[in-house]
């Protein structure tokens, strides 16, 4: 003989006890035929049948002082699958007689059956096989198939009316024990069997009605949540709409005013552009000219020095005198040279500022000519912008009519709604067949709101982007206003550059006047050389009188000849001085001709 498992028979028992139960209570009350009680015997049994069918297979649970075996840790779970029994659980907690966990559960299951929703509430604990195993071993009730039986079974209690006091009953302590006297059939159960059967099907049709209204209340109320939500939607895209109107018309007017900024700073640039190269064309020129001047100057002095250098070897045997004035002229001629040398720098210094201003200038035309493709680019993407919220406008309009067909629909179902309502006593077979088409036309409706949706995104994906193009440039334009400080900062400095270059030809001029004052001097002495080549001095014996007082030379009365005319002078007569860049001591001059006069000694060399 095969041996049968002991939990499976354990299973068996305990649904046919609750099969027995549940088809007493919904009998007795029946025939009863009023709102049950919580002394009603039939309806205690029912409890202590389905806590024992609870409790089948329940795992133990370690706390703090002792193991624990509840049945009010998975029936607190349906909180959490099922909202609508949130009310149930918040209800137990507030008690204030309850003390104990069974005592929670056993106040759950009362207002359950009160709420007619126990088969629901079961149905989604039993479906969540996952989260039962956390309570349960794997051979329970509730984790077989006999817990869904059971479940089925509580359907029929939607029949009762139930009306349980449990805020005063001590649940904590009540003692589970079936009382099996109840279920023993008798003779007067035999002869009620019609009746029972005739009472069933009444039961049956009410239970059915019931179930088409609640389930039609269900989809009512679906309808309605769905119609709120498409109007606000609708509001929330009508007003999206607005706005991005607004930031379309906004981005239209700083695209002119960018664009009117640009006309205005190409034009500006072009202008300067072309006064500098003006300016540099001028500055260029009068370079040449000048450098041309200082070569010659520079030429004409090295050769007046040959010519005197050839004169300095002729007059040397002659003149001691002269050889300090060449050696003066020598001295000044070399500081002539360092100032022409440093001129020279000065020059080269300019031409490599010139150099810099081009430089600089290039790299101006070269940042003109990038901003010049920085906004055809700009163009071309104000031009798909447009482009784009062409294109939302006529997606817009498409929403806009879906919109209405979609109103048009939801009255319409409401309309259906209404007639449902008041035809719903007799034609519950139409009823069924115009549920049939809703949940097609609710098809339909879900399947244009994801479309809507999805239009919906693309749009704001688009002003997203219109937002970052518009950002780009704004950041454009700071650059823009960067290249224009840098441009006038260039300027400023191309007017340094002029600055200097001004004081630079002062200077030059200054050096050519000087140099124009040395030649003169230079031709002075010349002439005064000349003169004295065809001149013959006197004698000491022969001159022994002055020419102007006729008075006789002596000690005190030192002779003074003129290099120019040859006359001799004592040096009272001859008292008119001269200071000299060369000589630290002031001249004596000539009266007649203006020329130096020489101190002649007692050896007659002058």
């Amino acid at each position: 003989l095969a041996v049968k498992d002991p939990t499976a028979v354990e299973r068996a028992n305990l649904l046919n006890m609750a099969k027995l139960s549940i088809k007493g209570l919904i009998e007795s009350a029946l025939s009863f035929g009023r709102t049950l009680d919580s002394d009603y015997p039939p309806l205690q049994q029912f409890f202590v049948v389905m806590e024992h069918c609870l409790k089948h297979g329940l795992k133990v649970r370690k706390s703090f002082l002792s193991y624990n075996k509840t049945i009010w840790g998975p029936l607190e779970l349906v909180e959490k699958l099922y909202p609508e029994a949130e009310e149930i659980a918040a209800s137990v907690r507030d008690l204030p007689g309850l003390k104990t966990p069974l005592g929670r559960a056993r106040a759950w299951l009362r207002l359950a059956l009160m709420q007619k929703k126990m088969a629901d509430y079961l149905r989604c604990l039993i479906i969540q096989r996952d989260l039962l195993s956390e309570f349960y071993e794997y051979h329970a009730l509730m984790m077989e198939e006999e817990g869904a039986v059971i479940v089925g079974l509580l359907v029929g209690l939607n029949v009762i009316d139930a009306n349980l006091c449990v805020k005063g009953e001590d649940l904590d302590s009540q003692v589970g024990v079936i009382d099996f006297s109840m279920y023993l059939k008798s003779d007067d159960d035999i002869g009620g069997k019609e009746r029972n059967v005739q009472i069933a099907a009444i039961l049956d049709q009410k239970n059915y009605v019931e179930e088409l209204n609640r389930q039609l209340n269900s989809t009512v109320s679906s309808l309605h949540a769905r119609v709120d939500s498409l109007e606000k939607s609708n509001t929330k895209l009508i007003e999206e709409l607005a706005i991005a109107k607004n930031n379309i018309i906004k981005l239209q007017e700083e695209n002119h005013q960018l664009r009117s900024e640009n006309t205005l700073i190409l034009m500006k640039t072009q202008h300067h552009l072309e006064a500098t190269k003006v300016d540099v064309e001028a500055e260029l020129q009068t370079y040449k000219h000048s450098r041309q001047g200082l070569d010659e100057m520079y030429n004409e002095a090295r050769r007046q020095l040959r010519e005197e250098s050839q004169l300095r070897q002729d007059m040397e045997n002659e003149l001691v005198v002269q050889v300090s004035m060449k050696h003066e002229i020598e001295l000044a001629m070399k500081l002539l040279e360092k100032d022409i040398h440093e001129k020279q720098d000065a020059l080269i210094g300019l031409r490599q500022q010139l150099d810099e201003v081009k430089a600089i200038n290039m790299e101006m035309y070269q940042k003109l000519q990038v901003s010049e493709d920085a906004m055809k680019e700009k163009n071309e993407i104000i031009g798909r912008l447009e482009d784009k919220t062409n294109q939302i406008n006529a997606t817009m309009k498409q929403l806009e009519q879906r919109l209405q067909q979609a109103e048009k629909a939801q009255m319409e179902a409401e309309a259906e709604d209404e007639k449902l309502k008041q035809e719903y006593v007799n034609k519950s077979e139409s009823l069924q067949k115009e549920f049939s088409q809703k949940e097609k036309q609710l098809l339909q409706l879900e399947t244009d709101l994801k479309i809507e949706k999805e239009w919906r995104q693309t749009l704001e994906d688009d002003l997203q982007k219109e937002k970052e193009t518009v950002s780009h440039l704004r950041i454009e334009t700071q650059e823009i206003i960067n290249l224009k400080k840098e441009f006038l900062k260039l300027q400023e400095k191309n007017k340094q550059l002029k600055r200097i270059c001004q004081d630079q030809e002062a200077a030059l001029q200054e050096l050519a006047s000087k140099l124009s004052e040395s030649k003169l001097k230079i031709e002075d002495i010349k002439e005064a050389n000349k003169a004295l080549q065809g001149q013959v001095w006197l004698k000491d014996k022969e001159a022994t009188h002055c020419k102007l007082c006729e008075k006789e030379f002596s000690l005190s009365k030192r002779k003074h000849h003129c290099r120019n005319c040859g006359e001799i002078f004592c040096n009272a007569c001859s008292d008119n001085e001269l200071p000299l860049p060369s000589s630290p001591k002031p001249v004596r001059v000539c009266d007649s001709c203006h020329a130096i006069l020489i101190q002649r000694c007692s050896s007659n060399v002058p």
